[in-house]
This record gives C-alpha cells, sequence and structure tokens, in this order.
C-alpha cells in the first residue's frame, strides 16, 4: 500500500528531461508495471495530491521551481506481439518497440525512430513525421487499435481509436483526466530490410536537419506547425535564428529549436519563447502557439 512516507521527496526533474532542465518534485515515484502505474494514480487522487505522469521527458518544459505534487516516472514497458499486433505499456518507449518490430518484419512505427516517446506520449501528441517522400505527415494514430485506460471516474476500461480524437499534436488527453495503460498497435507485415533503409534514411535526415540531444538539449519542435508556412521557417524569415537568451539559444540547424547550450533555465527558455512570438507577430503577423507542455512552477 502507497502511503506519502514511501514516495522519494524533492528530486531533481531536470535529469529526467531532454531538455535537462527543471527543479524538484515534491514527491517522486517510480513504478515498472501498468498495475503499479494504476495504484500510483488512484493513490493521487485520494490523496488530493497534483500528480504529472513522466515518459521520457520530451515535448515538456519542466518550471525552474518545481513540481508542487507526486511526478510518475512511467516505467512500465512490458510489451508483446499477437500475430500483426503490438500490445504495450504506455511506458514502453517507441525505440525499443521499433527494433522488436523489426525483428518481427512489422512495419508501421519505424517511421517514427528518433523521436523520444513514450507509448503514453505518442498517444496523447499523436506522434507524427513526414513521410518517406517528405511531402506528407504520418501519425501514430491510425495504428492505435484500442487501449487501455484508467478514467476519471477509476474505472479501468478499453477504448476504440475514436474515443482518442486525434489531431495535429493533439488528443482528448490533452483535456480529460485519463491514464493510458497499454495500447494496442495494429501493424502490417513487411520485408525487414525495407523498414532498415527507412530507419537509415530517416535517422539520416533527422541528423542533417535537426540538433541531435547529445549535443544539443531540446524538447523537440516548440511551436506548432502552421500548415503551408512552418513555424521553422517563419522564425528563420525574421532573422532569429542563433538568437540567444541566457544558457537557452534558438538552433541553427533548425529554428523551431530552442536548445540549452548548457546553462539554460525554464526561465531563459520562457524568456526566448516570448522573444520569438512578439517578432514574428511583428514581422510577419502570424501567432506562433507552443506544442509543448509546460509543467510545474516557474
Amino acid at each position: 500500500m502507497l502511503s506519502l512516507r514511501k514516495l522519494d521527496k524533492n528530486i531533481v526533474l531536470a535529469p529526467y528531461t531532454t531538455y535537462k532542465i527543471g527543479g524538484p518534485a515534491d514527491f517522486f515515484l517510480e513504478v515498472r508495471t501498468k498495475d503499479e502505474l494504476t495504484e500510483a494514480v488512484l493513490f493521487a487522487r485520494r490523496e488530493e495530491l497534483s500528480f504529472f505522469i513522466l515518459g521520457t521527458g520530451a515535448n515538456i518544459l519542466v518550471g525552474d521551481k518545481g513540481f508542487r505534487g507526486l511526478v510518475i516516472r512511467n516505467g512500465a514497458s512490458h510489451f508483446h506481439f499477437d500475430g500483426e499486433s503490438l500490445i504495450a505499456e504506455s511506458g514502453a518507449t517507441i525505440a525499443e518497440l521499433i527494433d522488436a518490430c523489426v525483428e518481427k518484419k512489422l512495419s508501421g512505427l519505424e517511421h517514427f525512430v528518433g523521436i523520444p516517446s513514450s507509448v503514453g506520449g505518442a498517444l496523447r501528441q499523436n506522434l507524427h513525421f513526414l513521410a518517406p517522400d517528405r511531402t506528407r505527415t504520418l501519425f501514430i494514430g491510425p495504428l492505435v487499435k484500442s487501449a487501455v485506460i484508467l478514467d476519471e471516474k477509476d474505472t479501468i476500461r478499453t477504448v476504440s481509436n475514436d474515443f482518442f480524437e486525434f489531431g495535429y499534436d493533439d488528443s482528448i488527453l490533452h483535456c480529460k483526466d485519463i491514464t493510458v495503460l497499454e495500447a494496442t498497435f495494429t501493424l502490417v507485415r513487411t520485408n525487414s530490410d525495407e523498414m532498415k533503409k527507412r530507419i537509415e534514411k530517416n535517422l539520416t535526415w533527422r541528423l542533417e536537419k535537426q540538433p541531435q540531444l547529445d549535443k544539443f538539449p531540446s524538447c523537440g519542435s516548440v511551436f506548432q506547425k502552421i500548415e503551408g508556412v512552418g513555424a521553422g521557417r517563419l522564425i528563420d524569415g525574421v532573422g532569429f535564428k542563433g538568437r540567444q537568451v541566457g544558457g537557452a539559444m534558438i538552433s541553427d540547424k533548425h529554428a523551431n529549436y530552442i536548445v540549452n547550450t548548457g546553462t539554460a533555465t525554464a526561465q531563459d527558455i520562457i524568456a526566448l519563447i516570448e522573444l520569438i512570438q512578439e517578432e514574428v507577430r511583428k514581422k510577419t503577423g502570424y501567432a506562433l502557439k507552443p506544442e509543448i507542455g509546460f509543467v510545474g512552477e516557474f
């Protein structure tokens, strides 16, 4: 039985995020199974604790003052195959699932190689990347057959694809207190050599076009795409590549990436975001909207 006494306290969150930024959480708990994840969420609700479920720590900015409540680090990563379906717990990473799918010669997830996401995060954001022809966007939503969730009424139930109302960088998970415990993906049997070629091409494209996390910590793209224009092109167009506030800098490689040069704070990132929005609005008329999540106190 969980209790406040059993939780880790005042754990700095920066090492658990791809930005390497973020203050301490009041309480911190790592879970390893979907049952432990369920127990943790139910505990937080029962204790009336604010809680946040942390996957790979990508696509978020954690405030310098940390998080008042419980951060649940989701390590529930068991998965298995059933024919051409992949059933995975929500803490499994897309990277490890891709490796397993290549071995099984099951195609679909390899399009998202190089994206640091868990299954839960992928469903929340409707994970996406450019199709091999680089003219279309592929989303993970169509691969989702069903999912097991813990709903707002503390009920565990299975829901279909339609439940998630997938959109661009969006799903029902943004507006309802729902926890994904497990998801089932429908894949297509194919030649593993073709999958490996696709993976290699995508990774090469990313290396050429995007700053790499090992050298330039970031949260990925900061602003939502503006159809037919592109947020990065707008930022580049106003001459902001390389612009810096404190330890936060707009990448020279991709203008929609704000990177941590090593000393960035959340406040540096926020200040640079606001500066970009102001300049782009003033010079182009477009309003850039962040696609990342802001977690905790700033």
